[in-house]
Parts: structure tokens; sequence; C-alpha cells
């Protein structure tokens, strides 16, 4: 199996064995590629929009324990915010890893957000043990050095903490190659991999979730007749968590065809750590 090859298969995460000088060079790229597709394509995230509202509600925070406060938080590629509105009487301060200088706000909601460049390396300006909740949706198949991202969420992490991480699980396409609406480097990253981390840090898994089955062509398919996209929609996520229990058999990291399609496109997790 050629290097290529292991990627595609989801045998192996393009990006995580990177030099530093190749993890430099692609920081670099992805710093403000968020931000480019917000001003290219009209997305509302700089104004306050927010779609994920819902998955992130019956995907995840309402897995967290009822009546928990979380004292502190962290946004790992968090821009505005805007992911912790759901949840922000039940948080005391906010933190935010975020390498744009477009997507920021000084506060959400009255809850002040305190702003971290991250560094290249992957390395976090945190103590041991410092968060009690730990947000990361849609960032991590921005970054190259996964693992050590991953490794570095974990130990700033109070025990009985908690981590929510929604991601892409297919390759979102060649990344070899340019693709519209997305940034240069961002790659989805497979599910073996995820399984393979958390156990090896380990966290105690409790959800895993394979979500938005087939997403991007229903939202082509039916978004032209709505309003808002299908994910700001509490009825659509309901279905698509049937949707995705149905075709979950059938998740392939790099689809071929329009059969291998026909699956889930991400996965959600909550983890505790131990």
């Amino acid at each position: 199996m050629t290097s290529i090859e292991a990627y595609l298969s989801g045998e192996r995460l393009y990006g995580d064995d990177l030099s530093p000088a190749q993890i430099a060079s692609w920081y670099e790229d992805e710093r403000e590629g968020y931000a480019q597709l917000v001003e290219r394509y009209g997305w509302a995230e700089s104004e306050g929009g927010y779609a994920y509202h819902p998955v992130n509600v019956l995907y995840g925070y309402r897995y967290l324990p009822k009546n928990a406060f979380f004292e502190r938080a962290l946004g790992l590629g968090s821009a505005t915010g805007n992911e912790f509105l759901p949840i922000l009487s039940r948080i005391g301060s906010i933190d935010i890893l975020e390498p744009s200088e477009k997507l920021k706000r000084t506060e959400l909601n009255g809850v002040r957000l305190r702003y971290h460049k991250p560094s290249i390396e992957g390395d976090m300006p945190f103590p041991d043990a410092y968060f009690h909740l730990q947000t990361c949706f849609s960032t991590l198949h921005h970054i190259p050095n996964v693992s050590h991202v991953m490794r570095e969420l974990h130990r700033c992490l109070a025990p009985g903490g908690f981590l929510l991480i929604r991601e892409p699980v297919h390759s979102m396409g060649d990344w070899r190659y340019p693709r519209p609406m997305l940034t240069k480097h961002e790659r989805g990253i497979p599910l073996t991999f995820f399984r393979r981390r958390i156990a090896e840090l380990g966290f105690t898994v409790v959800r895993e979730s394979l979500c938005l089955a087939m997403n991007s062509f229903l939202q082509r398919m039916l978004g032209k007749w709505l309003r808002r996209p299908l994910t700001e929609y509490y009825t659509y996520v309901y279905l698509d968590m049937a949707l995705s229990r149905l075709t979950a058999f059938n998740l392939h990291y790099h689809p071929q065809n329009l059969w291998q399609r026909i699956a889930p496109q991400s996965v959600f997790y909550v983890l505790q750590k131990n």
C-alpha cells in the first residue's frame, strides 16, 4: 500500500506525522482559512449566527450531568464562542484557542472571553487539570498533529471533566487538490484513529454517535427551499439520528462512488476524564 493509499484508506491520518517545518506551513495556510470562507460565502459566524446548536445539544450537551456547573471551559477553535450559548448559564469562564484575528469578540452574553493563540507545535498554555469542560467542534480536522493536540486536551482537563468532540470522519475529498467551500488542508479524521487515541489516553466514552448522514447532499437538495441550514432544525437532527444509525454500516473514509456516500459524515463524542 503506497503512502497516499494508506491515508485515503483511513489506515493513517494525513498530517499527524509531519515535520516541524511542514506543520508550520500548514498552520499558516489554515490560520485565516475559515474566516476567509465566512467572508467568501456569507456565512453568519462573525455576526453571531451559528448553525449547529441542535446538533450540539441533541448529540452532546444533553449527556452532560444535568445540574453540573463548569467553572472553567475551553473552546478549541471556537471563533466567536457561539457554540457555548446553549449551556452558557452553567459556565463560569471561557478560554478560547483561536488562530484567527477576524473571528473574535470580547464577551458572550455577559461572559468574558479570553483568547489565546494556539502554538504551532500544538502545546496549550494552561496548567494541568485546569478545565472542567472542553469543546472541539469541527476543529481537529484543520490541525495537522491531531495526536499531540488530543494529548494536550487530556492533560489540561480536570479529572471528571468532559470533552465534547464533533468532527468529520470521511476524507472530504482528495485534499491534494483544491475543493470548493473547504480550506486548503482540512480533511476528515478516520473513526478508527479516534477510537485508538481515545483508548490510549484513557478517556471514558460517555457517548459515541455517528451523525449528519449525507448532510452535504441533503443540504444541497433541500436547502434551497429553507430559510436556514438543515442543522438549525431540531426536527431534522432527530431524523438524522435515525438515518445515521441505519446507514452507519456503510461508513467509508474515502467514498469512491454514490453508494459509499450513503453514510454518516461525522462523529460526536462525549468523553470524560477518569
